[in-house]
């Protein structure tokens, strides 16, 4: 009886019959959570949009800013959902895609939206006083505003989940299956664009940040239009005497060297000036010391045409961060020059880079500090202060999601540091191009 019972079953049936039930097992969940989606969407549009419109607590601009297409997008999903819970959810999904370009404006929006929130609610009396009404009704529950303006956002990832598993779990000879594979290609793609729209946004941040923290007018521009890696301390090692901590703010294209202000300073306490910018796409990356992994940190050095630059650490796994972060810009810079793309080259302001010279030599620190604008000539490796092109974006998202957060290097003193420190004046006698 086992036996015949083991021949009677058909391996092609049983492997139907899973994909029946994961694709039963999705639909469920696509149509649940998006009666939940749509109930929260109908909270904000009904009790913060629709009445904000009508008492006029906020300027027109002012809650479009907030909102962005958000009554769009509740429409959509008011939509979408009479189709799936009839149970046509490749008609359905595909009729949805055309408003998937609401997701991306919405994206596009999100980061104002939560600038012109905190806005109001610190100087807008009446408009906090409405908000904290609006929430403590009982059908929010505790859910508050900001908790609720992501929610597009957080749905978009979900329908990408779902609807690519409703795809792969239904058979190609199914009416639904061209349907639901177009719907999931889109949404695939729309979702990889709110992604790099996200990180731009995060990008800005960066950039508004540390030109916060430049000072001079030699720093004015600096940042505009290039790409944040990362940032932190690490010891200088000239010629001779002692080693000189500086902050070093690594951008896709170049390398900052920045000294701090001093505490004490009447206007500019807490900042940092700009003291050398190296462009990537001309530099030689070597690791001198560090690659057995102890404790003594270890010595980098970046060769460029006219200057060697010698970068210690203490921190070995500060170390081994930065070649790595140093490593992926210069392949960066290198790439798009190899590549000859020119078109960056028109991006570029004159007024954001320093001169070349002083980029290049090194000279004394009072010549040095003296920074001019660039002439009317561009040099090559200067185009790469914009990097707008899908495959520059795409690595540099895959470099910041193998990085979980920056840390800033330490500057250690004593015996260790001053032995680290005659090693590498030593080493650096040995090293070609490099200027006294």
């Amino acid at each position: 009886m086992e036996r015949s019972g083991a021949i009677g079953r058909c391996p092609v049936q049983e492997q139907r019959a899973r994909w029946e039930r994961k694709r039963a097992r999705t639909a469920r969940e696509l149509l649940e959570t998006e009666r939940r989606y749509q109930e929260q969407l109908g909270l904000v549009a009904t009790y913060f949009v629709g009445i904000l419109r009508a008492k006029g607590t906020l300027r027109p601009a002012e809650r479009q800013t907030l909102f962005g297409p958000w009554e769009l997008i509740y429409g959509a999903s008011q939509e979408l959902l009479p189709y799936l819970e009839g149970g046509h959810w490749g008609q359905g999904l595909e009729s949805f895609c055309p408003h998937l370009e609401l997701y991306t404006q919405f994206a596009a929006n999100a980061e104002r939206s939560r600038t012109t929130l905190q806005e109001q609610l610190k100087k807008n009396k009446r408009f906090r006083r409405f908000v904290r009404l609006q929430e403590g009704r009982p059908e929010f529950g505790s859910l508050h505003l900001q908790d609720l303006l992501p929610l597009p956002l957080q749905r978009l990832q979900q329908y990408e989940n779902l609807v690519m598993a409703l795809a792969e779990n239904t058979g190609p000879h199914s009416p639904d299956h061209q349907q639901l594979t177009r719907a999931a290609r889109l949404i695939s793609e729309t979702v990889q664009r709110v992604h790099s729209i996200g990180q731009k946004q995060k990008n800005d941040q960066h950039l508004q940040r540390i030109q916060a923290l430049l000072s001079g007018r030699q720093a004015k521009g600096l940042t505009s239009g290039r790409w944040f890696l990362r940032q932190g301390w690490l010891l200088v090692v000239p010629p001779r005497g002692e080693p000189r901590p500086r902050m070093f703010f690594l951008f896709s294209d170049v390398l900052l060297m920045a000294k701090p202000r001093p505490p004490l300073h009447l206007l500019q306490s807490g900042t940092f000036a700009c003291r050398a910018l190296y462009p990537m796409a001309q530099c030689q990356l070597q690791r001198v010391f560090g690659h057995s992994g102890g404790p003594c940190g270890g010595l980098l050095s970046l060769s460029f045409p006219h200057e060697t630059l010698l970068l210690m650490c203490t921190d070995q796994e500060e170390l081994l961060r930065w070649h790595h972060s140093l490593t992926l810009a210069i392949s960066l810079a290198q790439h798009l020059v190899l590549a000859g793309n020119e078109s960056l080259l028109n991006e570029i302001q004159p007024n954001s880079m320093l001169s070349e010279e002083y980029i290049l030599s090194r000279g004394s620190r009072s010549w040095r500090e003296k920074a001019t604008p660039c002439g009317g000539r561009r040099s090559l490796s200067y185009g790469l202060a914009s990097l707008s092109c899908w495959s520059c974006l795409m690595l540099l998202c895959l470099w910041e999601s193998s990085q979980a957060h920056l840390r800033s290097g330490t500057v250690i003193s004593g015996l260790l540091l001053s032995s680290l420190a005659k090693e590498a004046q030593g080493l650096q006698t040995q090293l070609p191009g490099q200027q006294s």
